[in-house]
């Protein structure tokens, strides 16, 4: 019996072990803003997640070589106009560093390009990152496109696997938090995320000691 109990606590501790392991690799923050823009928007939240892990790995303060910023990686000519469109007041680039910020223009934005390509999320997800107008330009071109509304091939090597990426992401997400974005289970899971940063951070800072 009490090699049966010891068994059964190892089998605990592994899985445990995994789903800790998972949630390093595939983080889950600012659940609150996600649930709210996503729902505001209708878009998976599995999606926007995975998004933002893609683009800044829930870095707040990331920054791309192209000028993109924050969580969702919100570019400035972007983040312009989507702050006319929403009416927010005494905006500014600065601005795209909050949370609450970045999420909703992002879930906005892919709201915009969802509704443009009629919902055909890898054209969504390679306008997000390549461009809608350029989207619009293989779709014309029957080397990328042979039906004219779905992309068969895309030119852009960054884009091609930045939408592998978050499909990804996408498939892993909906799997390892899947009952999170409903009520009540993502305060825990905010627990645990929360968690997981001081981990990271603990061995950033280990391995920077090394």
């Amino acid at each position: 019996m009490k090699k049966i109990i010891i068994i059964i606590l190892f089998i605990l501790l592994l899985f445990m072990g995994i789903n800790i392991g998972l949630k390093l690799v595939y983080p889950l923050h600012y659940t609150e803003y996600i649930i709210k823009y996503s729902s505001e928007y209708e878009i998976d939240p599995h999606l926007v997640a995975a998004i933002i892990n893609v683009e800044s790995n829930y870095d707040v303060n990331a920054k791309s070589q192209k000028e993109a910023r924050g969580l969702m990686q919100i570019s400035p000519t972007t983040a312009k106009w989507a702050s006319n469109k929403l009416n927010m007041e005494d905006f500014s680039l600065e601005s795209l560093y909050n949370p609450k910020t970045n999420i909703q223009i992002g879930c906005w934005y892919i709201n915009v390009l969802n509704e443009e390509f009629n919902g055909n999320l890898k054209l969504i997800l390679a306008a997000y990152n390549g461009g809608s107008g350029n989207v619009n330009k293989w779709l014309k071109n029957d080397e990328y496109s042979k039906d004219g509304e779905n992309l068969h091939d895309i030119p852009f090597k960054e884009t091609d696997e930045y939408v592998k990426k978050v499909l990804k992401n996408y498939s892993m997400y909906k799997k390892i938090y899947k009952n999170t974005f409903e009520q009540g289970q993502n305060k825990l899971d905010s627990l645990l995320g929360n968690s997981i940063i001081i981990l990271k951070k603990m061995l950033k800072q280990f391995l920077a000691n090394i």
